[in-house]
Formats: structure tokens, C-alpha cells, sequence
């Protein structure tokens, strides 16, 4: 019998920087006009840094919703970050936007709109690019959703099939209704996911305790990778390093 005891690998969790107008935000399931400002993002992420994440979810929403960019804070944001990987949302849609996105130097980029509306565009680009490109699912019920959650993206399974098929690398699963909510995340929708892809799987939607992040913890054998906390922490629930302590144990 081995003296080393084999330990499911850690939960990693992305603490989020959504920027809007240049200031961190959060939004209630991700309705523009729902924000509640946080400050200056660089502040923000090199709090979530000082408490100990090794990785900040990124999003420019103004982006996202197609209504102008954040350029200039977000590389702000990952140059102040160094040391740190950065997973990037928002507005990434062709060519020109995702060199933009590549050039500030995060680490994954994060592909929505796109992925559901550009199959080829987006199959070409996970061809090319391989780790660095995330697909971000974001769902009300079975139906994804498009255009900084404006509109109807599909039907989840047929568009999962097909980015498997494409060979995505990796999957950020969102609950529409219960991203902002504090509500809890939608354990079964990951289950299903995860029931059909083998690839890793990152969490975001709902996070409201670290029961939720103890619950999240247990399904890493399942091949959840991470989770993605936002308005838990910007309120105070918890700390990040009491959410770290519970994702490693």
C-alpha cells in the first residue's frame, strides 16, 4: 500500500473584475442597468491578489453588450496583475478583437457571442489556439444566451456537441438566472455538462457561501475545475482566502 494518499486537486477559483464605464461592477443577472459600482478594477483585483488568487476573471461588459470598450483599464488591470493569469471576457468576436485580447497579455480568453453565432470563426480559432480559448456557456434553463445575455443563443446540448466535435479546451458554465443573486449555483446544470464532456469545467453563477464552495469542492472528481465568485465576495459573505482554504480542502 502507497505511503502518499491520492488528493483530488484543488478547486481553483477566479474571483471576477467586471469593468463598466472603467469602474468594477457587479450586475444582477447580467441586466445592464442592475450595477453596483466597486471602484477602480485595478484596486479590486490586486485585493483579490493580496488575499491569494492565482487567477482573476476579467470581463469588459461594455464590451459585451456592444456599446463601446475598456481597453485601457483592462490592460491596466493585467499589468498590475503580474504573476497572476487573467481569464478575459467580453466583446471578443473576430479576428481583430481577439488579437486585441491575445496582445494584453492574458493568459485564456473567454469566447461567447461568437461562439454560438461564428461556428466556423470559432472552430478555426480553438484549432489555432488551443488552451488559450475558453467558451463561455451562459444558460436560462436549456437555452443559451447571446449578446451580453440580450438574446437567444441556442439550444445548450446541439451547441456543446459542436464544440466538442471542434475540440474546445474548456467550458465556463453560467446560470443566467442566478449569476448576481446569491442564490446558489446550479449544481445539476453542471452535472449535466459535465456528464458530457470530458474536458475541464469552470462555475460561475450564484455563489452565495462557502457552502456553496464547499459543494462546488466535491465535484471536482467530475471534472470541475474551478468556479468563478464574484458578488459573495464584493459583499462580504466571505473572504477569498476563507474560500481558498475551503476549494483546497
Amino acid at each position: 500500500m502507497s505511503e502518499f494518499s491520492i488528493k483530488t486537486p484543488a478547486l481553483t477559483l477566479l474571483p471576477a473584475v467586471d469593468v463598466a464605464g472603467g469602474k468594477a461592477v457587479r450586475l444582477t443577472q447580467g441586466k445592464a442597468g442592475t450595477e453596483t459600482n466597486h471602484g477602480d478594477p485595478v484596486d479590486a483585483a490586486a485585493d483579490w491578489i493580496e488575499q491569494g488568487a492565482e487567477w482573476i476573471h476579467l470581463v469588459d461588459l461594455d464590451a459585451a453588450f456592444g456599446r463601446g470598450d475598456n481597453l485601457h483599464i483592462i490592460k491596466r488591470v493585467i499589468h498590475a496583475a503580474k504573476g497572476v493569469n487573467v481569464e478575459l471576457s467580453g466583446g471578443i468576436r473576430d479576428d481583430r478583437s481577439l488579437e486585441t485580447a491575445l496582445e494584453t497579455g492574458a493568459k485564456r480568453i473567454n469566447l461567447g457571442t461568437a461562439a454560438l453565432e461564428n461556428p466556423e470563426w470559432a472552430a478555426s480559432v480553438i484549432a489555432s489556439y488551443g488552451e488559450a480559448i475558453a467558451v463561455g456557456l451562459d444558460v436560462r434553463g436549456t437555452t443559451l444566451a447571446a449578446r451580453g445575455w440580450t438574446e437567444d443563443g441556442g439550444d445548450l446540448w446541439e451547441v456543446l456537441a459542436r464544440l466538442e466535435e471542434a475540440g474546445c479546451a474548456r467550458y465556463v458554465v453560467t446560470d443566467v438566472t442566478k449569476d448576481g443573486t446569491l442564490k446558489g449555483p446550479n449544481v445539476d446544470l453542471l452535472k449535466q455538462v459535465m456528464q458530457r464532456t470530458e474536458r475541464p469545467v469552470v462555475a460561475s453563477g450564484g455563489i452565495s457561501s462557502l457552502d456553496d464552495i464547499a459543494e462546488l469542492r466535491a465535484l471536482v472528481s467530475l471534472g470541475l475545475e474551478g468556479a468563478i465568485v464574484g458578488r459573495a465576495l464584493y459583499a462580504g459573505a466571505f473572504t477569498l482566502a476563507e474560500a481558498l482554504d475551503v476549494a483546497s480542502d
